[in-house]
């Protein structure tokens, strides 16, 4: 079974803080760099800066609203990180269980 693994997509949704960011405004529907850094612990700019990084591999969308940015997630580019983590997950079960089935045929050589 072969995944084809967006690695920028991964990499955007590796780190804690935009992994979060995108949980914030799951539930809030939208958010500004402003509102998201009230909620957490990093600086607005940090978060001007990791909202540039989840715009560039597509996971949010930006629509000006007077002087500040409105994010909101993309929910097909997320779909699409979601099918992608599960067909990765599936294909580590797959090698994981083939590796255990070895180790158990090697214990029962072993012990009989």
């Amino acid at each position: 079974m072969s995944v084809t693994v967006d690695d920028d997509l991964w990499s955007a949704v590796g780190d804690p803080i935009r992994r979060r960011m995108l949980d914030l405004l799951l539930t809030g529907g939208s958010g500004t760099a402003t509102t998201l850094s009230e909620q957490l612990p990093v600086t607005r700019q940090a978060v001007a800066k990791h909202l540039g990084v989840l715009d560039r591999v597509g996971l949010v969308h930006v629509t000006p609203s007077g002087r500040e940015r409105l994010y909101q997630v993309d929910q097909a580019q997320l779909a699409r990180a979601v099918a992608q983590l599960s067909a990765v997950g599936a294909t580590w079960d797959a090698r994981l269980h083939r590796i255990k089935r070895i180790a158990e045929a090697i214990q029962r050589s072993q012990d009989g």
